[in-house]
């Protein structure tokens, strides 16, 4: 899910000076097993970085030259092949470097995806600052984003979520082979809010399915759903709720990708919303003018009876089955994850990281693994900050 406002509200606390647009070469390696094409979009240097960082607790850190590049790759989504696309900055250095793939929070409207951003744009210093502090920074669109637009984004699905994200990883490795950028196998996962979700989605899946030459050191995932289930009960016991638009874009997104939700949008929404919502997500709406054709009222948004008997009709199995299928509870992370969450999150609530958390330790993880950093005071918006600065560091000391 993504920040309320503002994907990423940090952005606008190191973001000192502009962006200035590099050359543009093309690449193309048809040999390559997942990369199909890279462009390079910005060059900036380490000097450069630093400067637009000055004041913020990073401003000490970039060490490298960067250079960004818009990539297409080959990844499968519904028994299918398709073309996806997003960010890779590789730091220009002879060392040997680790990669970290960011992940981002929601976006509705095409032209927020990463690959699209303007070259001024705020959040591609972020991008660049964490490949100029030794890293090979991955940011994937996320299929239903950029080359894939043409297909609605499966929020919340955990499968196609992890699978996008690990295929980028690859053509991202493919890349940095081309450039002759020294990548030392070390994998770092991270993300904020949806971002959060598909860090966790990625992990349990590297965890459960092997990636044959990355080693996964660690991964932080922060104030995302991960128990879809639970978020579900939260949404449903509120009287109201200042984002609308994220429940509409999961019931949306599953009935559009599972084969098995053949009811109607009628069985969760009230009208006019029902028949309303198919339509704001056209990819030229972002959620602020989604929520606009919305309502904040729970009651007047879905539907009583979903609400009273959701748990115990059964023609409403199908719609818990897909909670539960998507929830990142069902697992036992051996490798080291570190999560964060402000406890003043209304939006993503910070009892849902503390549930994951349990149910995770309950499966047989340990607390050595697996932690929680509470951002007191925090809530969705304003926990981006203390995060940054928090697993940063975190993740340097394990490179």
């Amino acid at each position: 899910m993504r920040i309320k406002f503002n994907r990423f509200l940090f952005f606008s606390v190191v973001v000192i000076s502009q962006l200035f647009p590099g050359c543009k070469e093309d690449h193309v390696k048809p040999t390559n097993n997942f990369l199909l094409s890279s462009q390079n979009i910005l060059t900036r240097s380490a000097a450069e970085i630093r400067g637009l960082l000055i004041g913020t607790s990073l401003s000490a850190l970039p060490v490298n030259d960067v250079i960004l590049y818009k990539i297409t790759y080959k990844t499968s989504y519904n028994n299918q092949e398709i073309i996806a696309s997003g960010l890779v900055a590789l730091p220009k250095t002879t060392q040997p470097v680790p990669m970290v793939s960011f992940q981002h929070g929601t976006i509705a409207a095409h032209s927020e995806a990463p690959s699209v951003l303007p070259l001024t744009s705020q959040e591609l210093i972020i991008y660049t600052g964490l490949a100029s502090i030794g890293f090979i920074a991955v940011v994937p669109d996320f299929i239903g984003f950029g080359s894939s637009s043409s297909f609605l984004h499966p929020y919340y699905v955990e499968d196609a979520t992890a699978s996008a994200i690990i295929d980028m990883i690859k053509a991202a490795k493919e890349l940095a082979a081309e450039q002759s950028t020294n990548f030392n196998g070390k994998l770092f996962l991270a993300g904020y809010s949806q971002g959060g979700y598909a860090t966790m989605a990625t992990h349990k899946s590297i965890e459960q399915n092997g990636l044959p030459g990355f080693n996964l050191i660690a991964s932080f995932p922060a104030a995302g759903g991960y128990d879809v289930k639970a978020m579900q009960e939260y949404f449903f016991g509120l009287p109201t709720y200042n984002e609308p638009f994220y429940i509409a874009y999961v019931a949306l997104a599953y009935k559009t990708h599972y084969a098995g939700w053949t009811r109607p949008l009628s069985d969760f929404f009230v009208e006019p919303y029902a028949t309303r919502i198919p339509g704001l997500f056209d990819g030229n709406k972002n959620g602020s003018l989604i929520n606009y054709e919305l309502t904040n009222s729970i009651p007047d948004l879905i539907s009583a009876d979903l609400r009273a008997n959701i748990d115990t009709d059964p023609k409403y199995k199908y719609a818990v089955d897909i909670f539960h299928e998507n929830s990142l509870v069902d697992w036992k992370p051996t490798i080291r994850m570190f999560m964060y969450h402000g406890d003043a999150d209304v939006t993503v609530p910070y009892n849902n990281s503390v549930i994951t958390l349990n149910k995770l330790l309950s499966n047989g993880s340990s607390a050595s693994v697996v932690t929680l950093t509470k951002l007191p005071g925090a809530n969705h918006g304003t926990g981006v900050i203390p995060y940054i600065q928090n697993f940063v560091p975190k993740m340097i000391s394990l490179k």
